[in-house]
């Protein structure tokens, strides 16, 4: 079992979960295309400043399922209640579980280490 980040996180991307995870498990995947799919748009704190900043506030933070050691910590950190453990995901978020594995797991090592986020950024 693991964590999953959920739509609440499009629009949003706060950094609390990351905060607080002993693990580095999770990704910033700064796909527009998902902020367009669900009628999103980007971080609010993106919509102003260069193209790098605005491109960072697309898309969401997610979990990568083989590196979430299921500590639960990162669920009561998150401001707008986007992050459910797997089996408890709610009806309307049920795709962001596969969103989140097939995102995270179908990544190169390099692509790992180049959107992984950590506390210390």
């Amino acid at each position: 079992m693991a964590y999953v980040v959920t739509r609440p996180c499009l629009g949003t991307k706060d950094r609390s979960c990351v905060e607080v995870c002993p693990v580095d498990c999770f990704y910033d995947i700064r796909d527009p295309e998902l902020n367009k799919e669900y009628g999103v748009g980007p971080a609010a704190w993106s919509t102003s400043g260069d193209e790098a900043t605005k491109k960072k506030g697309f898309g969401m933070v997610m979990i990568h399922p083989d590196e979430c050691i299921n500590c639960g910590a990162c669920e009561t950190e998150c401001p707008v209640e986007a992050i459910y453990e797997d089996t408890g995901v709610p009806q309307q978020y049920q795709g962001f579980v596969k969103i989140n594995a097939d995102r995270t797991m179908g990544m190169s090592s390099e692509e790992l280490d180049a959107h992984r986020l950590t506390s210390k950024e």
